[in-house]
């Protein structure tokens, strides 16, 4: 009985010391009173659990983006006849005046502008993606990078696996980033076939506790495909067979990516580039990487990697401001919806501001304290007005973002505190009306065959359901 006292002592001795760093940090408030209670609540598990997961900032230097970026900006403004201006990031793309802000708000917070000359294809079907992606992959010719979160050693995955050591025995150069927590699955005796091909393959912060450099939250979940620097691929999309529907307990799995060929390409580069010097020390500078861009479409396009580097959030800046923006309608897709206060408030503003706010969530779910966190938001967001359909038949992996029709986003982000704190993400913003268009008649296809919650379904829940989607909002800032 004595040690059990004794180890009561000790841990709040420790808690005490814990509870100061948490003090210190100075998070945002309901994230600092969730780590507390958990420090306080859960001896000795909850100081371990803020020792692995409580830091969410990684240094990178940004002086290497900037050198980057005003050499490509230098280079399209030189294809666009336009005088280089490389300390600036004025590629002078014609925008509409309310979206300008917009615009120059995503210069700021990440240095990649819009660029206009974009050809822009959208694809809603796995397969469909597969295989535009495998067309792309097999008419490589200097080279290949992928970069994934998750990456199965299944059917799909060995298939891709085997196109990479096809191309890289024919001589073009391929490199894949995965990200070490998402692919922990894979093992060596899959991976071998692509090291002995000549593939350069890394993972993003190993899980290695006796190095400085890991993190075991801090987690890439971009997905990116470049192919010789000018076709790239983004979007929600990783690898493997559930991705096609042929897990019984996943299917069907809808989902939405994009394939890009124009001046963005070079910008999904230079994010994979940034990324692959982050985790293998070695640079790709080489102008091979970043050839003269072609315009050949006619979207504007402007990349935003967003993660825990930055010192602001800029993910949730953007889509404040996004929402901010909108005049007649707002769509919101997204698996995991966890919102922050200044989402819930700028959804609510919209609202009352006269704008038709759709929110289009899953049910099937892998991770239910998120659904029960995500559902304990309801009652404030409907009573503003703002429309929530749940959609049954399926896993809807899809993350976009239409407005007015006009122009939209989507990417590798959720809706959550996670994507706009801790996660590595990749987000598109597609300034081209037809691209929002079929995004908002894919949106409204789900929503008709979904369940539309009201008022009265959220006030009239079982006493359990209540009380777990309570209990999942107190930890909503460490999701």
């Amino acid at each position: 009985m004595q040690y059990w006292v004794l180890a009561i002592i000790v841990n709040y001795v420790l808690a005490l010391f814990v509870v100061a760093s948490v003090l210190r940090r100075r998070k945002e408030p309901m994230s600092m009173l969730a780590w507390i209670f958990a420090i306080l609540s859960l001896p000795y598990l909850g100081m371990f659990l803020y020792g692995a997961l409580g830091s969410n900032r990684v240094r990178r230097k940004a002086g290497r983006r900037r050198r980057r970026v005003a050499h490509l900006i230098a280079r399209y403004e030189r294809l666009a006849g336009q005088r280089a201006q490389v300390t600036g990031v004025a590629t002078n793309v014609h925008l509409p005046d309310d979206l300008v802000a917009l615009e120059r708000m995503g210069q700021r917070l990440v240095q990649m502008p819009a660029t206009e000359g974009n050809e822009v294809r959208l694809y809603e079907d796995a397969n469909a993606t597969y295989a535009a992606l495998e067309e792309a992959l097999r008419s490589a010719q200097h080279h290949i990078h992928l970069e994934y979160y998750i990456w199965q050693p299944d059917q799909t995955g060995t298939h891709f696996r085997e196109l990479l050591v096809e191309k890289a025995r024919s001589g073009v150069q391929c490199r894949l980033l995965l990200d070490s927590v998402g692919c922990w699955r894979l093992r060596r005796h899959f991976t071998r076939p692509l090291v002995e091909a000549g593939v350069e393959l890394a993972y993003f912060l190993p899980f290695r506790p006796l190095r400085r450099r890991w993190s075991l939250h801090l987690r890439n979940h971009r997905k990116i495909a470049v192919i010789d620097g000018q076709v790239a691929f983004a979007g929600s999309q990783n690898i493997g067979d559930e991705y096609r529907g042929r897990l019984k307990r996943l299917s069907p799995w809808h989902d939405t990516h994009m394939r890009i060929n124009g001046p963005a390409a070079l910008f999904l580069q230079q994010t994979f580039a940034e990324d692959w010097f982050f985790s293998t020390r070695k640079q790709l500078e080489d102008e091979d990487y970043f050839p003269e861009p072609q315009r050949i479409g006619p979207s504007i396009v402007q990349i935003l990697p967003t993660g825990p580097d930055q010192d602001i959030s800029a993910l949730a800046q953007i889509i404040f401001a996004a929402v901010s923006a909108a005049t007649t309608s707002i769509c919101l897709a997204t698996p995991y919806f966890v919102p922050d206060h200044a989402l819930r408030m700028a959804l609510i503003n919209a609202c009352y501001r006269g704008v038709r706010v759709q929110l289009l969530l899953p049910t099937r779910h892998d991770l239910p304290l998120v659904l029960w966190a995500g559902r304990s938001f309801y009652a404030e967001l409907l009573q503003a007005g703002v429309e929530i359909y749940e959609y049954d038949d399926g896993v809807l992996h899809s993350k976009i973002i239409t407005v007015d029709d006009r122009w939209c986003a989507l990417g590798s982000a959720n809706m959550d505190i996670r994507s706009f704190r801790l996660n590595f993400e990749i987000t598109a913003l597609v300034y081209d009306q037809a691209a929002a268009t079929q995004l908002s008649a894919s949106a409204e296809r789900y929503c008709a065959r979904a369940r539309q919650i009201t008022l009265h379904d959220v006030w009239h829940r079982q006493l359990h359901q209540q009380l777990l989607e309570g209990a999942a909002r107190l930890f909503a800032p460490l999701l």
